[in-house]
Formats: structure tokens, sequence, C-alpha cells
């Protein structure tokens, strides 16, 4: 894995769990698992995992569009269930990042591109929420940066309808491949 990255996106409680402010809810919580496998995976054969998280303050100009969610510092912003304790477990990991994202895409004025530079990363794997927002337009913004992509359909979810689409749009526009 090395020269390869896994994208976990946006797997707080709010995107998550049952109670949080804009969920995908069961579809969100049932690919967890799966993260956790291959983000271990990442980790143990010499891939970067990089945690790229919605961060916004609590008068952000996002929330005319959305619910109020991912405050900084707040129940909402951290990660999800066991995701969370797999972080605590890892975080001294020096191959594993957390990247603060105020943006859909977790390109946009962030140093995730510095980051994957840093280590020589030429293709980037996408999993978490949701998948025809967050996840599309970091697909986007990793193609616009020159990283290959791949998304994994059984690590993402979305609370739209548009799950399957948005996966072959990503294919169609981005050359993106499809792991299922």
């Amino acid at each position: 894995m090395l020269n390869e990255a896994l994208l976990i996106v946006d797997m707080s409680n709010d995107f998550v769990h049952e109670n949080g402010a804009l969920t995908a809810g069961e579809p969100a919580q049932k690919i967890v698992p799966y993260i956790m496998g291959i983000a271990q995976t990442f980790l143990d054969q010499k891939g970067l995992v990089v945690i790229a998280m919605d961060a916004h303050q609590e008068n952000d100009e996002h929330f005319e569009l959305w619910p109020v969610h991912n405050v900084v510092g707040s129940w909402g912003q951290k990660l999800y269930g066991d995701l969370e304790n797999w972080y605590e477990v890892n975080k001294n990991n020096k191959r594993l990042f957390y990247v603060p994202k105020e943006n859909y895409n977790a390109f946009h004025g962030t140093d995730l591109k510095v980051i994957l530079n840093g280590w020589n990363v030429k293709k980037v794997h996408i999993v978490g929420v949701c998948t025809d927002i967050c996840d599309f337009l970091t697909i986007a913004g990793a193609d616009a940066n020159g990283f290959k992509t791949v998304i994994h359909s059984r690590g993402t979810a979305t609370f739209t309808k548009h799950q399957e689409l948005f996966l072959e749009h990503a294919k169609l526009c981005f050359h993106t491949e499809i792991i299922k």
C-alpha cells in the first residue's frame, strides 16, 4: 500500500449516530466495521490513513443550507462509536492524520495535498459519508490535484437515494475505480 492513502470522510456523530444533526443513520453505521478493517490494513501495510472531518464554527454560513453540525469541539464532530476508539489507539501512528475541513471537498483550504505529496501518494481510496456530497467532491478534488481515485462502495453511505448514481458518476467523470 505504499504510495496509497485511505481518506475516511466525515464519519462523525452528527453524520452517523441516530441522534446526529445531519445523519445518514443506519446505512452509515453499517459501514463502520468495513472502514475500521480497511484503515487497519492500510496502516499495517505502510499505507497512509487520513481522517477528513467537517469542522464548522457555530456561526458558519454553511448553516444557511444545512442544520448546525460538526461544530468544532462538539460531540457531533467526534468520530462515531468504534471509530473514535480505533483512532485513540492509533493516533500516534506517523501514518495517521486528522485533517479538519470547512468545505465539502477535503482538498479545498486544507493541507491534504501537502500531506499526500509528502508521502509520495499517487492513489487515494475514499470511504465515509456522504457518497453524493463530500465523498464525490473529495474525489473531484483528488482528481484535480493529480491523484488516481478509488471508492469503496461497501465503505460509503448517504442519506439520499443517490448512492449508486454518484458512484457511477465518479467512475464516468474521474475514472474512479469502484471496489464493491
